[in-house]
């Protein structure tokens, strides 16, 4: 494999010695070839095996010697035309792969885009575009940049040009249909053989080389820049079947002339037909982008202005009538209504929205006057993160895909040597292949062993050349990655990563972090237990003003709850929070500890005079903080967190999906246990430190095998990381969540079992397709060999091949991945 070149930047080094161990270090490295590190511009050059090596594996080295690289890569979507077939999207992908500064490339050919990882300080735009170029194919234009009416067009304008092409190929074909019946039912070419054999070629004409003119201008692009993907198969195989036409008049051969317009037709029959289905499985994508408002009205001076909402910036106020689209994201500043949020999140109740909500853009205000201040705009909206999100997610692959990649790479080149081998093997064996036709001629009409060997040949060479089929294999997995990122969109479940869709089938085991995933993440204050002759609103008052310096959900509750009842807030000196423990601080002079038993223990205070009331609160599921002065305990502040309604179904529809459930807390293991048992789930880890999730999760994965974590991608992104699969739940607006596979747009579990029928439908999809491309090839091939399959009859069913495998993509919209109890 050819080297590759690639430039890290460094961040650490102080010194010319630091650059000296860097480069030492890396050039130790296994698969480097060469290592230089520039000191003054913080950069190490190096040139290196891929087979290898990666650039993840040398930033590994340089991180092992004290330093660290600056990940300096962008992504980019890259809009191919030209590409034909799975070997044309093999073809690019490997020559993006190859170029130095590129860290990944994935090309689909589905979506006829491709998704790179790169280094911008290497390359930009242009080189992309020679790239492309010098593979035979042509830069339509870049994701995010400014669509053109005509871009926007363009899927429209290649289903109509297919449907053109199919037409007039057909207008064609059918006089040669109905001209060969008679010479095919009766022996008699009609008027004469000399008028037929040259009606069959000048009708032939058009079809090849006017309207299938493409066929042949891909296939010598591909040719003639070192590859080969399925137009040459065609090409090859209706180019020999038209030349034996003019061939019939100098040798005794039989005249294919009318068989290659014939395949032609077929072929661009099937080609029209495949436009419109890829065209139904990017719908997701187009509904999406139809979705978001034209225009705005934007109040300016006291006057409402309409606006394109282009011109829309943030800060602006915008009025919203019922009725109206919320133009883009804000927030409410007056009125309330209830907002249809269908489109984001899936569910069909309408959700009230008042003064400080957020709002999303697209969605739909139904029945109160309301002004948003705009607060995000044009790429950075909800929606706008979510198209992106989806077309990410379809630029990735599924490693079930790996190996059909593999194959198809090679596909059409071993094609035309098994094309050529069975031709010579005809000439050679023709006896041996003969009597296989004298066997078959009583079953298969359209096979005549009496015909001369040479002829005999050609027939089983253009079958095989038309038969073999690699855009089943290449249209298997993104066709219904495609469809099921589409419906995940349309159902609030965004899939940042097609690899997740695999590993989800195997998930043994659900992981949710307790506050905000399970409960509502709003506790409140429930009980208050005094003791040593405090009272309660002394109690209250002292813990909420210590609370007061924390930003925990359980503080907030009790600072809430305390002003609920006007008391006062004290100041607070020395605040400090203990970890896992609890808070503490100053309130004139005293030192006040508010938290669990560890934190009073740790200050020499005996809780055990509250142990009993401790124990009851706990098992209510309720978390108790103890309140102690330097000297004495005053007393229990008691919080509980209400269950998410949804929750208990949740659970237990998860269990009748065949998965255990687990539960990660920081509460005592009493109050956790309550709360699991009130939900139904099955295992529990409580008094976990929030830096001790990602240690709890390698754990369970050592136990269990493979997990999926869900939580809530801030404060459990290392969880999430570590975890196979990580599920995180979006917070208003904000769902580019970096460390989760799948991210969930709405709050409720019921999300959960959508993501995990919706993984599950699709990599079902992925593995029929391909076993059905598999089997088809794998079954095709040998009977065009032994000269069973007329050219057309194979020309049809290769085109059909392709087709259907989009086809059962597109079934998946049929699948019904909402929860039982919400049906």
């Amino acid at each position: 494999m050819e080297n590759k070149k690639v430039t890290l930047q460094l961040e650490g080094m102080s010194c010319a010695s630091c650059a000296q161990t860097v480069e030492k270090a890396l050039n130790k490295a296994k698969g480097v070839q060469q290592a230089q590190v520039n000191f003054a511009a913080e950069k190490a050059y190096v040139e290196f095996n891929p087979s290898e090596t990666d650039e993840e594996k040398l930033a590994e080295v340089v991180r092992g010697t004290g330093y660290d690289v600056k990940d300096e890569r962008e992504k980019i979507i890259i809009k191919i035309g030209g590409m034909t077939c799975a070997s044309c999207s093999a073809a690019v992908e490997k020559a993006l792969n190859k170029t130095d500064g590129v860290y990944q490339a994935n090309v689909n050919i589905a979506s006829e885009k491709g998704t790179v990882e790169y280094d911008p300080t290497v390359l930009d735009r242009k080189d992309f575009e020679e790239i492309v170029k010098n593979t035979g194919y042509e830069v339509i234009g870049f994701e995010g940049d400014e669509k053109t009416e005509a871009e926007k067009d363009n899927d429209l304008k290649k289903v109509a040009e297919a449907k053109s092409k199919m037409w007039g190929t057909w207008l064609f074909t059918i006089p040669i249909i109905l001209w060969m019946i008679p010479e095919m039912v009766f022996g008699i070419a009609w008027p004469n053989m000399t008028i037929f054999n040259l009606g069959m070629v000048l009708l032939a004409i058009p079809p090849l080389f006017v309207y299938g003119r493409r066929t042949f201008v891909t296939a010598y692009r591909a040719v003639s820049h070192g590859s080969a993907n399925m137009d040459v198969l065609i090409a090859i195989g209706t180019g020999a079947a038209f030349l034996t036409g003019p061939a019939v008049f100098f040798t005794p051969i039989a005249n294919y002339a009318g068989v290659s317009a014939m395949i032609m037709a077929f072929h661009l029959t099937g080609r029209y037909i495949e436009e419109t289905a890829k065209d139904r499985a990017s719908q997701a994508i187009k509904k999406l982008l139809e979705l978001g408002a034209k225009t705005a009205t934007v109040i300016v001076d006291g006057e409402e202005k309409e606006v394109s909402i282009d011109e829309v910036q943030p800060g602006d106020v915008m009025l919203i009538k019922p009725g109206e689209k919320i133009p883009t994201d804000g927030e409410i500043v007056e009125g309330k209504s209830t907002v249809d949020e269908s489109m984001a999140t899936g569910e069909s109740m309408p959700v009230e929205r008042t003064v400080g909500d957020e709002v999303i853009g697209a969605t739909v205000n139904q029945n109160g006057l309301i002004k948003v201040k705009a607060t995000k705009v044009g790429k950075d909206t909800f929606l706008a993160q979510v198209v992106k999100m989806v077309e990410e997610a379809q630029g990735t692959k599924v490693p079930i895909q790996e190996f059909a990649d593999r194959i198809t790479s090679i596909f059409v080149p071993a094609v035309l040597i098994i094309a050529a081998t069975t031709f010579i093997l005809w000439l050679v064996f023709p006896e041996e292949f003969r009597s296989v036709g004298i066997w078959a001629q009583s079953f298969l009409p359209w096979v005549n062993p009496t015909l001369g060997t040479f002829t005999l040949a050609i027939f089983a060479t253009i079958a095989v050349l038309v038969i073999a089929c690699p855009c089943a294999l290449g249209l298997a997995t993104p066709t219904a990655l495609m469809v099921g990122s589409g419906i995940g969109a349309e159902n609030g479940v965004l899939i940042r990563k097609g690899e997740a869709i695999q590993t989800m089938k195997d998930v043994h085991t659900i992981v949710f972090d307790k506050t905000g995933t399970i409960t509502k993440g709003k506790p409140e204050v429930t009980d208050l237990v005094t003791v040593n002759g405090s009272s309660e609103e002394e109690l209250l008052q002292l813990a909420a003003s210590v609370e007061s310096g924390s930003e925990h959900p359980l503080g907030v509750s009790i600072v809430n709850d305390a002003k609920d009842r006007g008391l006062e807030i004290k100041q607070v000196k020395d605040f400090g929070a203990v970890t896992g423990k609890g808070v503490k601080a100053s309130i004139d002079g005293k030192n006040i500890l508010v938290g669990s038993r560890r934190l009073m223990n740790e200050a020499g205070i005996d809780p055990s005079e509250l142990e009993d009331d401790m124990i009851r609160l706990e098992k209510e599921a309720k978390t108790a903080m103890l309140v102690a002065t330097e000297e004495k305990l005053l007393g229990i502040v008691a919080v509980a967190d209400a269950l998410k309604e949804d929750s208990v179904h949740a659970i237990r529809e998860l269990k009748e999906l065949g998965l255990e459930t687990a539960m990660i807390t920081g509460d005592n293991e009493r109050t956790a246990k309550a709360i699991a048992k009130e939900v139904g789930i099955d295992h529990v880890v409580a008094e976990v430190l929030p830096d001790g999730k990602v240690d709890e999760v390698m754990k369970l994965q050592d136990e269990f095998g493979i997990i999926a974590m869900v939580g809530d991608g801030i404060n459990d992104a290392p969880a999430l990381t570590q975890a196979n699969v990580g599920i995180a739940i979006g917070t208003g607006t904000d769902i580019a969540i970096e460390s989760s596979d799948i991210t969930l747009v709405r709050g409720d579990l019921s999300a959960v079992i959508t993501a995990v029928k919706l993984s599950r439908a699709t990599f079902r999809k992925i593995r029929q397709n391909l076993f059905w491309a598999f089997i088809y090839n794998i079954v095709a091939i040998p009977f065009a060999i032994l000269g069973l399959l007329h050219p057309v009859i194979a020309e049809i069913a290769m085109a059909t091949s392709s087709i259907s495998v989009i086809t059962n993509a597109n079934m998946l919209r049929r699948i019904d991945v909402k929860p039982n109890y919400d049906n």
